[in-house]
């Protein structure tokens, strides 16, 4: 008789969502693994039972007496043991990071990928334009352009963050887009908020907009990309947020505008493991990540 022990749980795994789907097919996609994986699980937990958990027939799949006794059984196995992730997951240390808006959505992404060490840590993402005040506690850790002036603080340089003009479908239908990006003479552009004014993204628009018409002006980038995806007028953009876009079409190859980013932290946060596991994470991302948040087009 094979012990419960010596089963294998990845094998049980499949086996619970064969049932609940009733058709390797259906399971195959919630698993995102082949129909045929599937299929090679369920063979093998069966040859280590002895005995067939279910029947494949052209309706799907039936469970067996034994089978529909073991599904009850790994399910609650399987509601337990997500108990037990919640509970650990509750308990590990929250690090708190303060990205430029739109920086969210990469960290949060690196968090969902399989990892061979687990993350030692919670991370709270507080995402905008205005920098979180580190000295206060407002933040553990940021993300920060530009010079850092502040003796207290640890400025540690990532990467550059480049940036280009984008325009949406909507806006170039109507508008065909500048021949060249230097000249937006005539043209729609969202601007920035004034305290974006030193920033090179807002120094390239002002040199290069003075016959173009600024319909709107914003501090978040976010907001900046909606207004272009609603078709108002052409922005300059971080290339890791208009690239994505399918909506936007890069005017041009061209890196236009380039900001310096540092991860930023008080000097005593070198003494927390947990910020120190976090500043390893925030660099190993964004180290894969450079050459789209720099916009060099491959």
């Amino acid at each position: 008789m094979v012990k419960a022990a010596h089963l294998d749980w990845d094998d049980l795994r499949y086996f619970l969502r064969a049932a609940q789907a009733k058709s390797l097919s259906a399971a195959a996609r919630s698993l995102g693994v082949e129909h045929s994986t599937v299929g090679r699980r369920l063979s093998a937990l069966e040859r280590s039972l002895g005995a067939p958990l279910m029947l494949r027939g052209p309706d799907g799949l039936q469970l067996t007496t034994l089978g529909v006794k073991l599904a009850s059984l790994v399910e609650h196995a399987d509601h337990i043991l997500s108990e037990i992730d919640d509970v650990v997951a509750a308990d590990r240390p929250s690090v708190r990071l303060a990205v430029p808006s739109g920086f969210a959505g990469i960290f949060a992404a690196a968090l969902n990928e399989p990892r061979a060490t687990p993350v030692e840590f919670s991370l709270s993402i507080l995402s905008g334009a205005r920098p979180a005040d580190l000295k206060n506690g407002e933040a553990d850790l940021a993300i920060r352009s530009g010079p850092i002036v502040d003796a207290e603080l640890v400025a540690a340089k990532l990467c550059e963050a480049g940036f280009s003009l984008y325009a949406s479908t909507a806006y170039l239908a109507r508008r065909p887009a500048p021949s060249n990006p230097d000249s937006l003479a005539g043209h729609d552009v969202i601007g920035f908020d004034p305290s974006w004014a030193q920033s090179p993204p807002a120094q390239w628009l002002a040199q290069h907009t003075s016959a173009a018409r600024i319909v709107l002006r914003s501090r978040e980038m976010t907001d900046v990309r909606s207004a272009a995806l609603s078709g108002i007028g052409l922005a300059i953009l971080p290339c890791f947020l208009g690239d994505e876009e399918p909506a936007l079409l890069r005017l041009t190859p061209q890196v236009l505008a380039a900001q310096s980013l540092s991860l930023v932290y008080r000097r005593e946060a070198r003494l927390s493991a947990p910020a120190r596991a976090a500043i390893r994470f925030i660099r190993a991302v964004v180290q894969s990540q450079r050459y789209r948040i720099i916009g060099i087009q491959s």
